[in-house]
């Protein structure tokens, strides 16, 4: 019995561990837009500046990655005058987690049976700080300047340069997973 909350335990902390790994993306589209009518895309920018928390080599793994996927589906970057305008917005948040793990100790065992007796538990909590990003990418329409798609990735932000370098495209990817349009092979 000791063990089953001992196992209980270390899962319930991988699995928070394993939380901060994986980013929640969602999304939402305007059902009526035929998005295979948009070959061409302009970047409009970051809105509120929200790019003023960024190095200039995150935004450029940002914007490298969202080419990369919208190439993918076939759409070209032009200047301007492109079918649809990209505006982006992104929004870093220092959190805390908290995990309480609770080890419980004696009790009298009874041929496998557990009994009254002397017995307790002692929980221990522990905090870890992390950062947590939210990115979201509007897409307009260029004719109407109505809202078209909008994909939104909340994640744990990488404090390593390298790992940002592998970790930026990878979730840009999965936020693109949700476009209404699919990448080409």
């Amino acid at each position: 019995m000791k063990n089953y909350f001992k196992i209980i335990g270390i899962l319930m902390v991988t699995l928070l561990c394993a939380n901060f790994s994986f980013s929640q993306v969602t999304s939402d589209y305007d059902k009526t837009t035929d998005f295979s009518k948009y070959k061409t895309y302009t970047f409009a920018g970051w809105q509120k500046d929200s790019d003023k928390i960024l190095t200039p080599f995150d935004k450029d793994r940002i914007q490298s990655a969202l080419k990369a996927e919208f190439d993918s589906r076939g759409m070209q970057l032009v200047e301007s005058n492109g079918d649809a305008e990209i505006t982006l917005y992104i929004v870093v948040e220092d959190k805390t987690s908290t995990t309480a793990y609770t080890n419980y100790v004696g009790g009298m065992n009874y041929g496998g049976r557990w009994g009254w007796g002397m017995g307790g538990a002692t929980t221990s909590y522990s905090e870890d700080d992390y950062r947590q990003g939210t990115f979201v990418v509007d897409l307009y329409d260029a004719n109407t300047k109505q809202l078209a798609w909008q994909g939104v990735i909340q994640s744990v932000v990488q404090e390593k340069p390298e790992k940002r370098d592998k970790s930026i495209p990878k979730k840009i990817k999965k936020l693109m997973a949700k476009y209404p349009v699919k990448a080409a092979n």
